[in-house]
């Protein structure tokens, strides 16, 4: 048994990667919300804003706009908005000056500094601009779990240069960042009929409602059904809760969607739904290729609403435009689902933990449910006794299906590792680094949650495997080597 970790031929890169306060979005802020008084404190904001007059209103408004309007995209327009979620509270015989208005959305807005608290738990894939590069360098997509104020988690991005050799550059990341624009989201029956399976929900009602579905719909369409269900169905004791669930079920799925004109590190991905209120966490995004054979981007995460946790997939052409739904079936109730990046004999495949402890293997079935996962690695070294998982999707090579692990020991000390699966059958496991690849130094040891290295995803580019983590979930780093010589480290499993 093992108790330590062996980092020899890994180069731990010069660059980090430190929470920035400065990095904020504009949210709506309901005065009292959390206690419970939304109605009262609401209506009395807006009574007093109504009692100043137009000189007052314009030269607070003027003061808010040269405070804030250069930390975000289109102010006023969010003011706006903001001001549209409360101006039922505005008395209806009031007619508003345009700038009262926008007055009125500044009160009912803050700032909310999405690294406030840690940035962590990075994952890594090729960007999908590749221009104006010199020879042997690459641009690379990086995925970040942003931790702010309440511990809630959102997924940002920012770019890096990789190459030639062992180079490595970070690309600004600089300007003020957005929130996606919520957009309709094309749902899919198959999807559906897979979260009801999950509830056990098998009714007339569901039974309707299914079949009337196309394969493909959005809300107006869902919507217009739910409306003409038959009488005699409405009249069941069930229907209003079968209803309920399954409009939670379809709203749980959404798209969003940023400017083109917008950078890739101006880009946030905001909880949207009550299921992720308290947090997207951990992303693991894996450039994959579609069954038609276009490339694309998928990504599992964790929505967490404060209580419970579920999983969710994203899936992006651009990483602009983004279609989050929920993932189903027994595989898909625990943290760490990792996707492959193709099809193996014609299956979607996943590494996943869904014991909780264990690294297993996961296949979905013909009803988008994801099956019971069949061990891969067990907790059985001392650096790993307590759980160990993935960092991320599996990467393809010649020797077989690169995974890296993570491994937790004494005192809640994570070390990250890696393996190998065969590349047509993943459920046979080739070989491991029983010492494995990188533990905390004694500077990584440090931070928000001590004793902590943590990747989700690497990636291969010109022969050398390079591999972004969080060190004690407050920075990031880079570390890289030869993949000839990891996988000459490796170890075969008899």
């Amino acid at each position: 048994m093992t108790a330590t970790v062996n980092t020899q031929d890994i180069t731990r890169h010069n660059i980090t990667m430190a929470p920035d306060g400065r990095r904020v979005v504009i949210k709506l802020f309901v005065p009292g919300e959390d206690a419970h008084a939304t109605h009262n404190r609401t209506s009395c904001l807006i009574e007093r804003v109504l009692q100043l007059d137009e000189s007052d209103i314009n030269t607070l408004l003027d003061d808010v706009l040269n405070r804030f309007s250069g930390r975000h995209h289109d102010i006023l327009a969010t003011f706006q908005h903001h001001y549209e979620v409360v101006q039922h509270r505005v008395p209806a015989e009031i007619e508003l000056s345009p700038a009262a208005r926008t007055l009125i959305g500044a009160y009912f807005s803050h700032e909310f500094s999405v690294e406030a608290a840690a940035l962590c738990n990075p994952s890594i894939v090729p960007h999908p601009d590749q221009s104006d590069l010199a020879p042997g360098e690459m641009r690379a997509a990086l995925s970040l779990r942003q931790i702010g104020e309440g511990h809630i988690s959102s997924i940002g991005f920012c770019s890096v240069i990789l190459g030639p050799g062992a180079a490595i550059r970070l690309e600004e990341r600089d300007g003020p960042l957005a929130i996606g624009q919520r957009v309709g989201a094309k749902h899919m029956k198959h999807q559906l009929f897979a979260a009801l399976g999950d509830e056990d929900i098998d009714n007339e009602a569901s039974a309707y409602v299914l079949g009337a579905l196309p394969d493909r719909f959005d809300d107006q369409v869902f919507e217009d059904i739910l409306s003409h269900l038959p009488a005699e169905i409405l009249a069941r004791p069930t229907t209003p809760m079968t209803l309920d669930l399954i409009r939670r079920i379809v709203m749980d799925d959404y798209a969003v969607t940023f400017p083109a004109t917008m950078p890739l590190h101006q880009r946030v991905l905001w909880p949207a739904t009550p299921s992720e209120s308290r947090g997207m966490e951990d992303a693991r995004f894996v450039q994959v290729v579609d069954p038609d054979g276009r490339p694309a981007y998928q990504a599992t995460y964790t929505a967490y609403d404060g209580f419970n946790i579920s999983g969710r997939v994203i899936y992006t052409r651009d990483l602009r435009h983004f279609e989050v739904t929920t993932l189903h079936g027994p595989a898909a109730r625990n943290k760490g689902m990792a996707l492959f990046p193709r099809y193996i004999n014609g299956k979607k495949m996943a590494l996943c933990r869904s014991d909780g402890e264990t690294l297993g293997l996961a296949v979905r079935d013909e009803k988008h449910r994801w099956q019971p996962a069949g061990p891969l690695l067990v907790p059985h070294r001392g650096w790993d006794l307590i759980q160990v998982g993935n960092c991320g999707s599996p990467i393809e090579t010649e020797a077989g299906w690169l995974v890296l692990t993570h491994g937790v020991g004494p005192m809640r000390r994570y070390a990250i590792g890696a393996m190998l699966l065969d590349l047509e059958d993943p459920s046979r496991v080739l070989a491991d680094l029983p010492q494995g690849l990188i533990d905390p130094d004694e500077i990584e040891r440090e931070g928000y949650v001590p004793n902590v290295l943590y990747s989700c995803g690497g990636l291969v580019h010109d022969g050398r495997f390079w591999m972004p983590y969080a060190s004690s979930d407050v920075r990031i780093a880079f570390a890289s080597l030869p993949l000839d010589r990891l996988l000459h480290r490796m170890v075969p499993v008899s």
